[in-house]
């Protein structure tokens, strides 16, 4: 698979995540003081008041919108603009926010900015909830607010990104590699092992959904694979159940073949297959995706079928490209750029002809 080196850089009238060398940046030009981040980021650089989004819609309470493909509610505020984005069957909620810039320029020229902030809520969504007190109080304490989000944690594994730790000394977030060196490998050929997953990188056991426990191994501390860093910003840090296996059931499956088949979430751009074969092909569109939506690619011939890679949707780039954040082998970790392929998913890429399918977790 493909990869990219990474950069982060951070700064804006909100939060400034500032790191040594190469650094990812992230940017918000923030229109409201929302709490100030958990989990050990950066200190938060408040600009004045001003009405957070949502404001408008208080007096008269926001309206409710039913859409289909997939069926869904968006909430609009008192002059129509959109609050939130809620899917039938998924957890996974994208509501509007401050204005904030993602940069990796040491990879890529692509910037993206964008209001989406992408958040787990306590149960999936269905049609009507929005008169459930769980709801209530979950969109209420979360709209406007600046706290990680799980496109800020994806970010938080570029390279150069600050290091953080947990009361117990455990690191939680910071530059990650893909995995050790392959000793039968070479650049362009599998240099890097995989089956590298998110409890390798923290370096402690873990015990799944599944009551599995594991330990880590200490060769590949501070590394993932592309599954295990998605199972690192879902589960790991924003606290979907994860199992120790591909299987079905209540959690993230250890790999992106088991998370694109077997894996919970509410298919946006469905797995198709010639008819009379089981070859898979790119979706004819991009367009129903959403931010924090997880794709599935299937990049490496020598494994048919097998879907052998996966990440998360961004969003459009400032140039309106769809673009996706995964870890690579050539960047040697987390990356949205484009060496060794770009991370678009409109042109005639590696990555963008190998995209088969997506889901809303």
């Amino acid at each position: 698979m493909s990869v990219t080196p990474k950069s982060l850089l951070s700064g804006g009238l909100a939060v400034t995540l500032l790191a040594a060398g190469g650094y990812l940046t992230v940017q918000l030009r923030e229109r409201d003081r929302g709490p100030a981040p958990v989990g050990g980021t950066a200190p938060l650089l408040t600009a004045p008041a001003s009405p957070a989004p949502g404001t408008a819609a208080a007096a008269t309470g926001p309206r409710y919108e039913r859409l289909t493909g997939p069926d869904r509610t968006v909430v609009r505020d008192a002059r129509g603009g959109v609050l939130a984005t809620l899917t039938d069957g998924a957890r996974t909620a994208v509501l509007t926010g401050p204005s904030r810039t993602f940069a990796e320029p040491g990879t890529t020229t692509a910037v993206l900015t964008g209001d989406s902030w992408v958040r787990l809520m306590p149960q999936p969504w269905r049609a009507g909830a929005q008169d459930e007190a769980w709801f209530r109080g979950w969109f209420g304490q979360y709209l406007g607010s600046t706290e990680d989000d799980v496109l800020a944690v994806a970010t938080q594994y570029l390279a150069g990104a600050p290091e953080g730790k947990d009361g117990k000394g455990v690191r939680f977030r910071g530059d990650a590699s893909f995995g050790p060196l392959n000793p039968d490998g070479s650049a362009g050929n599998d240099l890097r092992l995989e089956q590298t997953d998110f409890l390798d990188y923290l370096g402690v056991p873990y015990t799944f959904a599944d009551k599995v426990t594991k330990r880590p191994d200490r060769t590949r501390y501070g590394a993932f694979d592309c599954s295990g860093f998605v199972r690192m910003v879902y589960g790991y840090r924003s606290g979907y159940p994860l199992l120790s296996r591909d299987a079905s059931g209540p959690g993230l499956p250890r790999t992106a073949n088991g998370l694109a088949r077997l894996g919970p979430g509410v298919p946006v751009l469905p797995l198709t297959t010639v008819p009379g074969s089981d070859t898979t092909v790119r979706p004819a569109s991009t367009d129903p995706l959403l931010p924090g939506d997880l794709v599935f690619f299937e990049i490496d011939a020598r494994t048919g079928a097998r879907l052998d890679h996966t990440g998360i949707y961004l969003g459009l780039d400032t140039d309106g490209h769809p673009r996706y954040i995964s870890s690579r082998e050539e960047a040697d970790g987390p990356t949205f750029g484009d060496k060794g392929g770009t991370a678009r998913l409109d042109d005639n890429g590696m990555y963008a002809k190998g995209l088969r399918s997506a889901k809303r977790l």
